[in-house]
Formats: C-alpha cells, structure tokens, sequence
C-alpha cells in the first residue's frame, strides 16, 4: 500500500509542472496520510499496524544487546579470566 501511495504522489508531483494543481493534491495526500498515520496509530504511512510488530522486534533486539552488553562488558572480562584461572587451576 505504501509504494502505490508513493508513486501516485510522484506522478501527482510530476503532474505539477503541467498544472500547480496536482501540486497541491499530491500536497494534501502527503499531509492526509501521515497525520492519518500519526493520529490512529495506523493508516496509509504505517500498514495495517505491522510496525507495531517491527518496532516490538526491534525493542527485543535492543534489550538482548543491552543485556549481552551488560553481561560481556570489559569490566566481567578480568573477572572472568580470574576465575577461568582458579578453574584450570583446580583441574590441572
């Protein structure tokens, strides 16, 4: 649905140099759609909510990193060579 609504704005745009007209229908299409988009959480702009899913995705991914960040950080390196040390010390 986004890329029909794209290039109808682009062949709207295009249409402008032949009459200032179609400028500002492709003008009012832009501004419908994302205030649409905006205002309902849905709409042309977004789909049929999919984003919601995307972005979910993307929180996920970015708390996974967080916690793997957190977890591997420079400062649990030393710690964990310290004890990887005692534990080949303690088995050879």
């Amino acid at each position: 649905m986004f890329v029909l609504l794209l290039i109808l704005i682009v062949v709207l745009f295009g249409l402008g140099f032949l009459s200032p007209v179609w400028w500002v229908a492709a003008a009012v299409l832009v501004f419908s759609a994302t205030r649409h988009g905006r205002d309902r959480g849905g709409g042309w702009i977004r789909g049929d909510g999919s984003d919601l899913g995307d972005y979910r995705d993307y929180e996920h991914r970015r708390d996974r990193q967080d916690r793997w960040d957190r977890r591997y950080s420079r400062r649990n390196r030393a710690r964990w060579r310290r004890e990887d040390r005692r534990d080949q010390e303690r088995s050879g």
